[in-house]
């Protein structure tokens, strides 16, 4: 392992048995211990997060590794996409976010997690197997992920593939929920559409998902 962040992780854990969020700030200088963390998982290698008490008697959190029986192969650490698959990643999903639609602050993003399946489609540069998303929408597919039992326990790409996240266009659950969900941004002009109907749930005292499940419901 070549990686500088979780190869420093390690060392750490295999000298001292594990490293504390606080060490991670002060002693190594990563300011977001939970990603140096990551990168591990990131490698295939379980860690277990745990508490301890510091020097000032708080509460915080540590890392330790898992069941060794749990160590994934076939993870090698995230890749870094190049300039060209970005482009192809960037046509294929017609320049705008396949969650909101919208063209700004546009990232590129595994479809299923690369905790659950690595980076399938890498070696091959399978574009189906990378989504463009806004930042916003990228993070908001994040939290949910990460609170989703197959990322935390299952690890099922096919659940993954048949999520909102990995297919908006075409699924069965959010996050294992039996839910449905549509992402909307009112951009340039199309603000003035978003105001008028923000004024009109104000005036009924209800919130704009409400409203606007309510006036779809009588549309249809």
């Amino acid at each position: 392992m070549t990686a500088k962040r979780p190869r420093t992780v390690i060392d750490h854990i295999l000298e001292h048995g594990f490293i504390t969020t606080d060490e991670l700030k002060t002693k190594y200088g990563y300011n977001h211990p939970p990603r140096a963390a990551m990168d591990v998982k990131d490698q295939g290698i379980p860690l277990v997060r745990f508490k301890v008490t510091n020097e000032q008697g708080r509460s915080i959190a540590a890392y330790r590794f898992g069941d060794v029986t749990n160590i994934r192969k076939g993870f090698e650490g995230r890749q870094a996409f190049s300039k060209a698959l970005k482009e192809q990643v960037s046509a294929a999903n017609g320049g705008r976010c396949n969650i909101c639609l919208s063209e700004h602050e546009l990232q590129i993003d595994h479809r299923v997690p690369y905790v659950v399946a690595g980076d399938v489609g890498f070696a091959d540069k399978d574009v189906t197997e990378y989504m463009l998303l806004c930042r916003m929408c990228n993070r908001a597919k994040s939290w949910c992920c990460e609170h989703c039992p197959n990322w935390l326990e299952l690890k099922k790409a096919a659940v993954c593939q048949t999520c909102y996240w990995a297919s908006p266009g075409k699924y069965s659950h959010v996050a294992m929920r039996n839910e449905r969900r549509l992402d909307i941004v009112w951009s340039e002009g199309e603000t003035e559409v978003y105001d008028r109907l923000k004024q009109k749930a104000d005036a009924v005292s209800q919130e704009m998902p409400d409203f606007v499940k309510r006036i779809l419901r009588k549309t249809i």
